[in-house]
């Protein structure tokens, strides 16, 4: 059976999506309802407040870095095992890459390829009658993206909601809920999003407080109402990327947490994983073929890593004999040094020669598709993967490494090479989604 799926999206950043996301899941949840949660593009963070919202792992649906079978097998798992399947949209529905038609990465893409109707949330603070003519124009301006029903955010008064409600009646297009202002809804933020869903102590308690704001402001049987069934060429489950081994060793803490779920699983599929913990001073387990760093927040733990011997002395003698990846954090953790926000340089494990900084800030942020120049983790010589690159950290150093790719931007711009290579150890700062 398959499950109704509806998108929640907005115009723009910031308009509300993940309040308006997380109070729907918590809401349906508490009504006993088995709800699956999913995120449009590349995000680590949003999908693990699904997950405490839902107590269900969330997944990303990208339809630039993901192939259509791919796309089609993850969304068609992720309505099958569910009462219900609400999909959070990024930044704002049309924004993409304008490339392929439909492998733009935007979230109306998803909308069209699957028929999905879309909730809009619109933040109408500081204009009034002026939000209906957003909507219609969100409503008109790409065949198959329909605009299903409308949540107001960020209303001021009852007389507010009135005059913005009252201008939208005219586009036949429901209004199915009302948030007012209410900064204590807020989730406190980091340079990459959102803190993570992990370190917040009280994350029961703000779940179960945008669940009860949801029965106050949204009308959940009309929301519900809204949702239909996916239109899915194919379910057919498929590997995102090949496994790295048949075991494969998986750095797991608090300062290594991003790996997409769609990676892991399709990695299940073939191979065992076996987590182990870096900050808890842990090698990657002898009996593994394959070792992998994924991203996260080093940098907040550096510290804490650079004094981590055994750690360090495993990691170093397991890749004398097996291969051993790197992702974003995880790269910076191969090099030399990690300069923390402070300005003090700490020692990593110095298997790669390149040292980065988090005190020289700048954001680097897009999709990424890279040209493999060497068998590696990720794949073999020639090989394409497509994923993308998203943090604030400067490489210093650049060691002297073999690049570990070639690599272009969403639109195909040429970026260089990038990452580096030496012996059976290989990393870069872009993530992997997907083989190409």
């Amino acid at each position: 059976m398959t499950a109704p799926a509806l998108i929640v999206a907005a115009p723009r950043s910031g308009a509300g999506k993940t309040t308006v996301t997380l109070a729907l899941l918590s809401a349906l949840r508490r009504r006993g309802l088995r709800v699956q949660a999913a995120k449009a593009g590349p995000d680590y963070i949003d999908p693990a407040f699904h997950g405490a919202a839902t107590e269900r792992e969330s997944v990303n649906l990208d339809s630039w870095a993901m192939g259509p079978a791919l796309l089609d097998g993850l969304v068609g798992a992720a309505a099958a095992g569910s009462d219900v399947l609400i999909i959070e949209g990024v930044m704002g529905l049309f924004d993409g890459i304008g490339l392929e038609p439909g492998r733009t990465g935007a979230t109306a893409d998803l909308a069209a390829r699957y028929g999905m109707p879309v909730l809009l949330v619109l933040d109408v603070a500081g204009q009034s009658q002026s939000a209906a003519a957003l909507v219609r124009g969100f409503s008109s301006h790409r065949t198959g993206v329909h605009i299903a029903g409308v949540v107001l955010n960020k209303v001021g008064s009852d007389r507010h909601r009135r005059l913005v409600a009252d201008a939208i009646a005219d586009l036949q297009i429901p209004v199915v809920g009302v948030v007012p202002r209410d900064a204590g809804l807020a989730f406190p933020e980091r340079h990459l999003g959102l803190v993570q869903a992990n370190e917040h102590g009280d994350l029961d308690a703000r779940i179960d407080a945008l669940a009860d704001m949801a029965e106050r402001c949204l009308d959940l049987d009309a929301i519900l109402a809204l949702a239909s069934p996916p239109r899915i060429a194919s379910s057919a489950a498929q590997a995102a990327l090949p496994p790295p081994g048949a075991r494969i060793a998986l750095a797991q803490d608090d300062a290594f947490t991003f790996l997409y779920p769609h990676v892991v699983q399709g990695w299940r599929q073939a191979a065992e994983i076996v987590p182990f913990s870096p900050l808890a001073d842990e090698a990657p387990h002898a009996s593994c073929d394959a070792c992998w760093l994924p991203g996260g927040y080093p940098e907040l733990h550096a510290g804490r890593l650079a004094v981590a011997e055994n750690f360090k002395s495993g990691l170093a003698a397991f890749a004398a004999t097996r291969p051993v990846h790197g992702e974003c954090g995880g790269y910076m953790v191969l090099g030399e040094g990690l300069e923390d926000a402070e300005g003090v340089r700490h020692a990593m494990t110095g298997l790669l020669g390149h040292a980065t900084s988090f005190a020289q800030r700048k954001l680097h942020l897009g999709y990424r598709q890279a040209r493999l120049l060497s068998d590696c983790a990720l794949g073999h010589e020639g090989d394409s993967v497509r994923g993308h690159e998203f943090h604030y950290a400067s490489l210093v150093e650049t060691g002297n490494d073999a690049p570990l790719a070639e690599v272009t931007d969403g639109e195909g711009n040429a970026l260089g090479t990038a990452g580096g290579r030496r012996g059976n150890v290989t990393g870069t700062f872009f993530h992997a989604i997907a083989s190409v």
